[in-house]
């Protein structure tokens, strides 16, 4: 594993501590900031980051250059602006960033100094879950480190740019995941969506212009800034630049994450990296980029992992992080498990999320206990077609948490009708 070809996890030694400032440096860390503050200006910045086709890595899959581009272009002294590192990571089944937060925070924290300096932010917040305890340990001495060895604060590099970070721990939300909703928990607000436009470029916290990005996309920056764009885009598989961190979790030999090439093949993700299934299991469908993502079967699992060849196959490439059905696990009960969380994550702010998801979840329990009929599983359908459809809702929370309703309504047909013919999970009865 080199620098070269997994830039993202080459300084990350599985069972050690990050390396410090001084170890970092050595590697080949603050070459990008030593190159951006004192040779290039901020729109050269941007224009190789929208050049290296870098998309945000939280699920969204936006062009990142593209965002920072329409940010205000005055200088930081003249306008204040935030740049917030989005190190929630409450989707179900994702776990890439707390690799990254835990192993080597000083790369984010670099890549948060190129992107304040792109946008000519200040101020720097990161938005951390609050059960990351460890990566709240080690970014915090990262932060501090970096401070004392003149990276963060005033004049950096005596560049005339001036950038320090905040380390924030989040209450526990994952509508914090949107990023409107990120911004009025940071201004100390209950945690609810807000309406766009105006977008956060424009006003965002506490009415500044702010910019969310992911921990995996700013951890990129340092890479891209000093290899160049046409390197970034060379280590992609297909039309998207770059590595891709990816995760798998159920039954499968080795449950974990890995640096790949963006766009492998799901089936190599799964039998090459995690080593298959478990002696006994088969494969039976996954949600290929978290618990928001629609259902695949196997049919799928020679699909690229890249934004574009997921979404043709019907699902979204969401965090990367597939969980996997077997064929021993009862797909109802998975899809109750998940429409549980959605229900309670939900903010309340609109009245179809609010009431719509808590009455999915009721409804699959009734199957699940054998009490569900025939009907349920049209108003089943109805509440995914009317909650799933972007737009009726007021933010993308209920749109998420009915992608792998739908798809299991049609994959899972079977077994949805055999919960009431035999009134109850059979697999339960199996048991």
């Amino acid at each position: 594993m080199t620098a070269a070809t997994h830039p993202l996890t080459a300084m990350i030694t599985p069972a050690a501590p990050p390396p410090d400032c001084a170890a970092y440096e050595q590697a080949g860390g603050w070459q990008a900031a030593r190159k951006a503050l004192k040779i290039l200006a901020p729109a050269e910045v941007i224009d190789m980051v929208t050049r290296s086709k870098l998309r945000g890595r939280g699920g969204a899959g936006f062009a990142t250059g593209q965002k920072w581009s329409f940010v205000p272009k005055d200088a930081a002294s003249e306008r204040r602006k935030y740049l917030v590192a989005n190190a929630d990571e409450m989707e179900p089944g994702t776990f890439k960033d707390r690799w990254l937060l835990e192993g080597n925070p000083l790369q984010l924290v670099e890549g948060m100094i190129l992107a304040a300096y792109a946008i000519q932010a200040g101020h720097g917040i990161v938005f951390l879950r609050g059960e990351y305890h460890l990566p709240r340990k080690r970014l915090t001495h990262a932060i501090e480190e970096a401070r004392q060895k003149g990276w963060l604060g005033e004049n950096i590099l005596g560049s005339g740019f001036s950038f320090d970070i905040h380390l924030h721990s989040s209450a526990g939300r994952y509508i914090c995941g949107e990023e409107t909703a990120l911004i009025t928990a940071l201004e100390g607000k209950r945690a609810t969506p807000r309406s766009k436009p105006p977008f956060p470029q424009f006003s965002g916290l506490w009415g500044a212009s702010t910019v969310v990005n992911n921990v995996e996309t700013l951890c990129n920056l340092p890479h891209i800034i000093t290899n160049g764009p046409e390197w970034f885009l060379s280590l992609g598989m297909g039309a998207d630049g770059g590595t891709k961190l990816y995760g798998v979790s159920g039954r499968v030999r080795r449950p974990g994450a890995w640096e790949l090439p963006i766009g492998t093949p799901l089936r190599q993700i799964i039998e090459d990296h995690a080593g298959g299934m478990l002696p006994g299991y088969r494969l039976r469908a996954l949600l290929p980029g978290g618990a928001s993502t629609a259902f695949l079967d196997e049919s799928a699992l020679d699909v690229a992992m890249d934004y574009g060849s997921v979404e043709k196959a019907g699902s979204r490439l969401g965090t990367g992080t597939a969980i996997i059905l077997d064929d021993r696990t009862c797909p109802i009960g998975m899809i109750l498990n998940l429409e549980h969380f959605f229900a309670q994550e939900s903010c309340g702010w609109c009245t179809p999320c609010r009431d719509g998801l808590p009455w999915v979840e009721r409804l699959l329990g009734a199957l699940e206990e054998g009490t569900g009929e025939s009907e349920d599983l049209e108003e089943l359908a109805r509440h995914a077609r009317m909650l799933g459809t972007p737009g009726r809702t007021f933010c993308a929370h209920a749109p998420g948490a009915m992608a792998p309703l739908a798809s299991g309504l049609k994959l899972f047909a079977d077994d949805f009708s055999a919960h009431i013919s035999q009134r109850g999970c059979p697999l339960r009865h199996a048991a």
